[in-house]
């Protein structure tokens, strides 16, 4: 190749990657609806279903709970909801899109911190769901559920997609890469006095194919590469775009497990 032909395709290679953080830099990245993702990046699934075990338990419940609803899209694709459903979310922009998808279905959203206490008094539901709780308040979930009530939730596992995580931030420690450890999950519901009646852990394969899936991967998904901007890690994503472009798509392994959780009758 001449040097010509050399410095038109590394000119190419610098507008793609332009064009392509530009766009994701600039796209909404509210609510939890992955779908602008669709021909860019894939994420293997967890064999149990989430979203349709979760509906099915939703269906013969009888006052529900939807903790960190996100945008309130996994909560109302269930096709049937319990006379009493709330969900709970913090962040103001997923507070007004949960809102509007949920009320029409019968379910009430709370503002809350995601901090303790919940905002419900003792004993207030039979189900208390959450997919992919930023933190898990065990007490407090025992708290608000029934006797005999129960809990079901899917969660990020250890060291989730962190090939991408340190491709940014370096190597992490061993006390980060297994603070997701679903052995502490089980842990922390028994000490909250609860049983845990079903836990399963799968690895997953994920893939990027562009640099924009990167990038809008990385502003969605807020705590994977904290204080994440474009401005702030541009040498690394040049990076990262070439080496997709020649090598083709970026891997990694996304962990997640499941815990059902029953509080004692």
């Amino acid at each position: 190749m001449s040097g010509t032909s050399e410095e038109a395709a590394a000119a190419a290679e610098r507008a793609r990657f332009e064009a392509l953080v530009q766009e994701a830099a600039t796209v909404s990245v509210d609510g939890w609806d992955f779908s602008w993702l669709d021909g860019r990046a894939t994420e293997q699934r967890p064999s149990w279903g989430y979203a349709r075990a979760m509906a099915d338990r939703m269906g013969r419940a009888r006052a529900a709970l939807d903790i960190q609803t996100g945008g309130g899209e996994v909560l109302a694709a269930a096709p049937k909801l319990p006379p009493v459903t709330v969900a709970t979310e913090s962040w103001p922009p997923n507070i007004a899109r949960a809102t509007a998808l949920l009320h029409p279905l019968g379910a009430a959203v709370v503002a809350d911190a995601d901090e303790p206490p919940l905002p419900f008094g003792d004993n207030a539901f039979d189900l208390v769901v959450s997919r992919h709780p930023v933190t898990t308040w065990w007490a407090e979930i025992a708290r608000v559920l029934t006797p005999g009530g129960t809990y079901f939730s899917q969660q990020v596992g250890p060291a989730s997609v962190f090939e991408l995580v340190e491709f940014f931030l370096g190597p992490q420690p061993p006390a980060v890469r297994g603070s997701r450890d679903p052995e502490l999950a089980r842990a922390a519901a028994e000490a909250a006095g609860l049983e845990v009646v079903d836990l399963r852990a799968e690895t997953l394969r994920t893939e990027f194919f562009d640099i924009g899936a990167v990038v809008y991967f990385l502003r969605k998904v807020i705590w994977m590469v904290p204080g994440f901007t474009v401005e702030e890690y541009r040498a690394r994503l040049a990076e990262l775009h070439h080496l997709i472009e020649t090598e083709g798509p970026f891997v990694a392994h996304t962990t997640r497990f499941l815990i059902e959780a029953r509080k004692p009758a």
